[in-house]
């Protein structure tokens, strides 16, 4: 069964597994970047706004880089100002404010670490190497002065949610390949949690992955762990190609898997 599985799951990365089937995926945004600094930075703006309707997704992603300008790394290390975005930005449950306080906070983690890779692996050695540990400091550093009711742009696996954006941005910084551009090597691609949201638990459920229903994180760790007995160097490798099935019109994981 594991044997016709991934053949099957390797049939799909075979064909969806490219570039010109990305838009619309905020990830498109990060092919801008050759320097690794910049690609971070967009990153993580754009897999923290990854919630929501698409098309609203590509707009406030776009409109938060261009505050940034060309080369978000020199922008935000040289600008003193508290206002980066305007006010009037909105993203569903994410105010200017909160936008501003997640760079405020980036710019900090910067000057003082270099890079958020470095800022990561900082994390990870004060917690000796457990992941969970390490990203809920990362996650923390990035959300200071937030705001406890507002809608978090970084989560945190100790809140015990999927952490889908935080998994996002982490597997397209550290996975490289025709589709996600990588760059980071604090972390291996086996040691990557699977983004999961609607699309990829109902996937999940139908490959007999997990059989919860909320997914939580216990969820996407049920669903990495069955990619893993598929792939163990690489259980997120399969990401992009099932989750076309939720943004692209015209693709039936249903019809196509019976």
């Amino acid at each position: 069964m594991k044997t016709e599985l991934k053949a099957f799951l390797e049939g799909l990365y075979y064909v969806y597994q490219r570039r010109e089937l990305i838009n619309p995926d905020p990830l498109y945004f990060l092919y801008k970047y050759e320097d690794v600094r910049d690609r971070e930075i967009a990153g993580l703006i754009a897999s923290s706004l990854a919630y929501g309707r698409v098309a609203q997704i590509m707009k406030s992603v776009e409109r938060v880089l261009t505050c940034l300008t060309d080369e978000p790394y020199k922008f935000l290390v040289n600008n003193d100002e508290a206002e980066i975005v305007p006010d009037s930005f909105k993203h569903r449950f994410t105010t200017g404010e909160d936008m501003n306080n997640l760079l405020r906070n980036l710019r900090e983690i910067l000057r003082e670490h270099g890079t958020l890779e470095e800022f990561l692996r900082e994390c990870l050695r004060d917690s000796a190497g457990e992941i969970y540990s390490a990203l809920d400091e990362f996650s923390a550093g990035l959300s200071r002065n937030r705001e406890t009711r507002s809608f978090p742009l970084v989560t945190a696996p100790r809140d015990g949610s999927a952490c889908k954006r935080l998994f996002l941005f982490l597997k397209w910084m550290v996975r490289s390949d025709e589709v996600d551009p990588g760059g980071w090597s604090v972390i291996r691609p086996c040691d990557l949690t699977v983004p999961t949201d609607t699309h990829m638990h109902r996937i999940s459920m139908e490959l007999g992955f997990t059989r919860r229903k909320n997914a939580d994180l216990r969820c996407a760790i049920e669903i990495t762990d069955g990619f893993r007995e598929i792939c163990p160097e690489d259980p997120a490798r399969y990401d992009f190609v099932l989750t076309r099935f939720g943004i692209r019109s015209g693709l039936n994981f249903r019809e196509i898997s019976q």
